[in-house]
């Protein structure tokens, strides 16, 4: 295996999407309601118009999407929903890990089951990738070998039931661990963290938060990565940016910046031949949804143009990691 230049003929564009819906902050809402409503909100007023508009431009992006989105329904089995699964046993989650998931399907539970999205996706082109069967957090004790080995076993063989193969992985909450099993189970690469100053600084979380606000605030250009040759065969393809959500204090700042800061990160990329990794949540998009859409479409059309004009690559992660000529 050779390692990578150290840079491309041309900057590549890579957009990743942590596709959850409900999945990925159940652990945290207590009551549950308002994240159901913005699950609904991302399925009736975010997929289709996102998805579009990469389907309009010629776009592909990788959809790290959780698995449990895969399935048409769920039954309980002796009280137990998914019985084959080991569960996780966070510490900030005392309750066993599907007690409050409803059985169901994508009619009664639109939050929990999406898998006529995820066929659209296929349909469209789309590189539909893996973040989880159910958003345990791999890097946490709470999350065992066990735990993660059943994880990945559930997402494969959902997604090679719908004719998908699953090659690029997204870490819940981006805490990493279990790097083997992603190889074992077929997985080529995944998305690391963005190597921020205050991500590679033993900093409190509060600093790094505060750190993050300030580069949006600025539209401070984001870091160029490259591929990283990783364990067990695999390639961390390292996040540049995120697209921040507009909900809370966050709404103080205005979209215009996050569309600043994401055009400097193309065109660094152009100047650099290295990779701008943009990544969002599509259900960060409920909140001001209007206003953030258009920000992420102009985004993505100055992305379109520079490729057309041929300065710039757009790639998916798992295109990245079988590029040659290190594949």
């Amino acid at each position: 295996m050779q390692r990578p230049p150290g840079r491309f003929d041309r900057g590549v564009f890579v957009l990743s999407l942590d596709f959850e819906l409900v999945w990925g902050s159940r652990d945290l809402y207590d009551p549950i309601e308002p994240l159901l409503a913005q699950a609904r909100v991302t399925r009736e007023s975010v997929f289709d118009p996102l998805l579009n508009t990469l389907t309009r431009l010629g776009l592909r992006a990788t959809w790290a999407t959780v698995g449990h989105l895969f399935l048409e329904s769920a039954r309980r089995e002796g009280g137990r929903l998914h019985p084959d699964l080991v569960q996780p046993r966070h510490s900030w989650h005392p309750r066993p890990w599907f007690e409050a998931v409803p059985a169901g399907d994508e009619v009664s539970h639109p939050e929990y089951y999406a898998r006529s999205l995820v066929l659209r996706l296929k349909e469209a082109g789309q590189e539909v990738g893996s973040h989880s069967f159910s958003h345990p957090i791999f890097g946490d004790p709470g999350c065992s070998r066990q735990v993660a080995d059943t994880e990945l076993a559930a997402c494969v063989r959902e997604a090679k039931a719908l004719g998908i193969e699953l090659r690029s992985f997204v870490f819940p909450r981006n805490v990493e661990g279990h790097l083997d099993l992603l190889a074992r189970h077929g997985f080529r690469c995944w998305r690391g963290p963005a190597p921020d100053w205050y991500r590679t600084a033993p900093l409190p979380q509060s600093v790094g938060r505060v750190g993050h606000l300030a580069q949006v605030l600025a539209a401070t250009g984001p870091p160029m990565v490259m591929p990283i040759a990783g364990p067990h065969g695999l390639w961390n393809i390292p996040a540049s940016a995120s697209y921040l959500p507009s909900d809370g204090p966050r709404r103080a700042i205005p979209v215009q910046r996050r569309v600043e800061r994401a055009m400097a990160g193309l065109r660094a990329a152009e100047k650099s031949g290295k990779i701008f990794h943009f990544w969002l949540h599509p259900i960060n998009l409920a909140a001001h949804t209007r206003p953030m859409l258009a920000g992420l479409v102009e985004i993505l059309e100055q992305a379109a143009r520079l490729r057309d004009q041929g300065k710039l690559d757009i790639q998916t992660m798992g295109e990245v990691a079988d590029s040659a000529p290190w594949s």
